[in-house]
């Protein structure tokens, strides 16, 4: 299959599943329906050309689909075969259908991974096949997870409309968690780049479809901002080159310029939210020809009001790095030490390896030498625990203790 009919496919899904949910209700049925609908297009498209009105074939073969799942109920089947089979009977296309699917994925009962699980598979477009390859689990660990997820949203009895006034912010804020999370984790697996493009590619629609909402615009420059400096993050063996180490020529320009013009017209536009002051953030490194010109006061101040807006202990981690910059080491030490007794940072290697860098900078590299190894030693990231590691090696400590 070609990258332009899997892109065609991967943006009409959410809008097939539309029209097929709010004519047939059963969001669980017509889902299934419509991966049946996709599996058939990437077969067939390639030889036989994309169809005059690709939507219009989809649904008819979804519906169909869909008919062939009712076979004990005749009467139901022939009505709905008989409104099936013509491409012309399809409604036009919603533009609110495909953020009706996104809030339903997102639904608030369903758990983070299984907002993320149902999101790529509905709105994404991706096989099971594919969203279980995406998290590293078996096939059928992901159908499972994906078949319960959508149990929970017709248990929880959720319909196929948009939220009311009242409820639709805190709904919308679930959707770009989700949103936040899948870029996360295809950005930090330097093996996922398609997780983050995938990520990114929905923020866009999710851009679109809210244009005055200033967290989508937010989240998006945030994706943008931080995406564009991906082929600097490593050499040519793989190893992870920091922030400050890496050579800036290689950052796509055209994505920061792209983030850069979102926020422009975002900040100041309304209430400013987390992803508009990380994406600020993140233009602020981008901004800088060199780690040395970065302006690091602009960042703390930013970190302060993010701390203010959205307080957590990964937003005190990278504060301590901020305050370490602009005040010195031992100040971002101090600003970790807030941390320690912290539990929701006792499964991560991340407190470690912030402390181990500020050790180092503070003139004491047996402590960072430690720290870096704890945190090699807790990382589930084989790149990540080599340069960590490789760190390390570069400090004195006991013969032989690496």
């Amino acid at each position: 299959m070609t990258t332009a009919i899997e892109d065609l496919l991967r943006g009409l899904a959410p809008q097939v599943l539309g029209v097929l949910v709010r004519r047939h209700g059963q969001f669980d049925a017509c889902e299934d329906a419509v991966q049946e609908a996709l599996l058939a297009a990437a077969v067939q498209w390639p030889a036989d050309g994309i169809p005059e009105r690709p939507t219009a074939w989809l649904c008819t073969v979804a519906a169909r689909a869909l008919v062939d799942t009712w076979r004990t109920d005749s009467a139901r089947r022939r009505r709905e075969a008989a409104a099936a089979v013509d491409p012309a009977n399809e409604p036009p296309d919603n533009p609110d259908d495909t953020l009706t699917v996104l809030l339903l994925c997102c639904h608030p009962v369903l758990s983070p991974p299984s907002q993320l699980a149902l999101t790529l598979r509905a709105v994404g477009g991706l096989s099971t096949a594919q969203v279980a390859a995406a998290f590293l689990v078996p096939e059928a660990t992901m159908a499972q997870r994906i078949s319960r997820a959508k149990q929970r949203v017709r248990d929880a009895g959720a319909r196929f409309a948009l939220p009311g006034a009242a409820e639709l912010p805190a709904r919308l804020t679930v959707v770009a968690h989700v949103l936040y999370l899948l870029f996360n984790e295809g950005y930090t697996d330097l093996h996922r780049p398609d997780l983050a493009r995938e990520a990114i590619r929905l923020a866009r629609l999710l851009h679109r479809l809210r244009p005055r909402d200033g967290e989508a615009a937010g989240l998006l420059a945030l994706m943008l901002l931080t995406d564009a400096r991906r082929t600097a993050r490593t050499d040519p063996d793989g190893m992870i080159v920091p922030l400050a180490e890496q050579d800036r020529r290689r950052w796509d320009t055209a994505a920061i310029a792209e983030g850069q013009a979102l926020l422009a017209r975002t900040l100041g536009a309304g209430p400013i939210g987390q992803y508009q002051i990380q994406a600020a953030i993140a233009a602020v490194h981008d901004e800088a020809p060199t780690a040395a010109d970065t302006d690091w006061p602009q960042i703390l101040a930013l970190y302060d009001v993010l701390h203010r807006v959205a307080p957590g202990p990964l937003v005190t981690l990278s504060r301590a790095v901020a305050v370490a910059a602009v005040h010195g080491p031992v100040a971002g030490l101090a600003e970790l030490g807030t941390l320690d007794h912290d539990g929701r940072l006792s499964h991560t290697h991340r407190l470690d390896a912030v402390r181990a860098h500020l050790l180092e900078l503070a003139g004491d590299p047996a402590a960072a030498r430690d720290c870096y190894l704890r945190a090699a030693r807790m990382t589930a990231s084989l790149p990540e625990r080599r340069y960590l590691t490789r760190r390390a090696a570069r400090l004195p400590g006991p013969p032989g203790a690496i």
